[in-house]
Order: C-alpha cells, then structure tokens, then sequence
C-alpha cells in the first residue's frame, strides 16, 4: 500500500502539479489531504480555489480530505479526522489543531507548518509540514507510506526524515 499525506494548501496552486506528476509516477492507494485547502484571505502566492477543487476531485475514491481549523462546513467533502489500518499499523489522520488522545499507533498531521516525526512511548508523531507555506525556513514538503516506512519529503525531493514501523 502506497499513501500520499499533504496539508496546508490554503488554496496555493504553485506545488499542485508536482503533486500530480507525483502520483502519475507512484500510484498512490490512498491520498490523504490534512486539511487547510482554502483560506479566508489574501495571499501573494498563486490562489485558484478552483484549481485546488479539481486538483483534489482528480483522485476520485482514493481521496480523504480532513477538515482544517481553515476550512468551513461548506469547503469540499471533509471527515474531522479518520482512523485505519495498514499493513497492521493504526494510521489516525487530523489536521492538528484540535487535542490528539491517541496513546499508539501513528497520529500524522498538519497544521503546524513544519515537517518533522517523533516517538513518544508507543506512539509516532507525523507533522507533513505544508505544501504551500512552510515555516521556520522549513520546505514544502509531503509524506508518503510506503513498506512499513513513513518519509518526510521537500518538493526537491530531498528526505526530510524517516521512521520504518
């Protein structure tokens, strides 16, 4: 099973295609959008809430979109958060701003911005960073399951980090 996670778009197109190319390449089971698609105002960068919109509807079936502290009740057909299993491994999928009571597993998230995994007792922490507006000088990045492995990565396909399950 291969599974993309991103978050954060905040209706930013700039990192979408690469998205795209992405799964074109790798085929991805599942995409997992974290939350924060849109926003309520104005950014510098490339904003088309309509590309967002196709973007996402582009992966059909294997889509699941959680709802972002960003997001309204009407953006799009989001989840508050979603629990499954994977090659025996429990995935709890939020967006991040909301308090997490999951005590194993892995509890992956946006949120914050900023790419990083660690281990506390029997659970891993994920945060993918965001796609379109990292922050503390960290890269638009993006995680992806894969053979028991999470892997943080830039859009320079660069490896941010990794933990094997």
């Amino acid at each position: 099973m291969k599974i993309l996670f991103f978050s954060d778009i905040h209706g930013i197109v700039d990192n979408l295609d690469y998205l795209k190319e992405l799964d074109n390449k790798k085929h991805f089971d599942k995409v997992i959008c974290l939350g924060d698609l849109f926003y309520d105002t104005s950014f510098n960068g490339n904003v088309d809430i309509m590309k967002v919109d196709r973007f996402l509807n582009s992966f059909n079936e294997r889509l699941i979109c959680i709802k972002g502290n960003c997001d309204s009740n009407s953006d799009f057909n989001m989840v508050e958060d979603c629990l499954f299993n994977v090659d025996g491994i429990d995935i709890y999928c939020m967006h991040g701003h909301k308090s997490n009571e999951r005590n194993n597993g892995v509890v992956i998230y946006g949120h914050e911005h900023i790419p990083y995994i660690k281990k506390k007792d029997n659970t891993i922490f994920i945060c993918v960073g965001s796609i379109s507006l990292p922050r503390r000088g960290s890269e638009c990045s993006y995680c992806i399951y894969e053979n028991n492995s999470f892997t943080l990565y830039t859009i320079y396909d660069e490896v941010i980090d990794e933990i094997k399950v």
